[in-house]
């Protein structure tokens, strides 16, 4: 089974949601990394304080053809093709994993045998 890394950079508040959406296309486990983005443009200054959007980074690792499933789902529900929203996403493939839990294997088995 080939392997992918989906990561999903959305806003913080929107991330339960987010980690709801993966899961009904299929995602198992998730692991979220907190952070900041700044965008294109400077850091804006207002008061002395500086404006950065806070947002959580969604690492998914899936069989490749669920991988698309999951990535089109998160497209069409946080509208990540507008260009006026901060959020995106990406995949990438892995040539090696370890550690996966036997059971989240068995589910995207089950999974793909499903799509099949």
């Amino acid at each position: 089974m080939k392997f992918v890394a989906l990561v999903a950079v959305i806003q913080d508040k929107d991330e339960e949601e987010a980690i709801k959406v993966a899961k009904e296309a299929g995602a198992g486990s998730v692991t979220i990394l907190h952070g900041k983005n700044i965008g294109l443009e400077e850091k804006k200054v207002f008061f002395g304080l500086t404006l950065e959007e806070n947002v959580s980074a969604l690492l998914f690792i899936l069989p490749r053809r669920l991988s698309m499933k999951v990535m089109k789902a998160l497209r069409i529900s946080f509208d990540l093709d507008n260009h006026e929203n901060s959020g995106f996403a990406f995949t990438m493939p892995l040539s090696h994993v370890a550690g996966l839990d036997t059971e989240e294997l068995h589910k995207f088995e089950d999974n793909i045998k499903t799509m099949i």
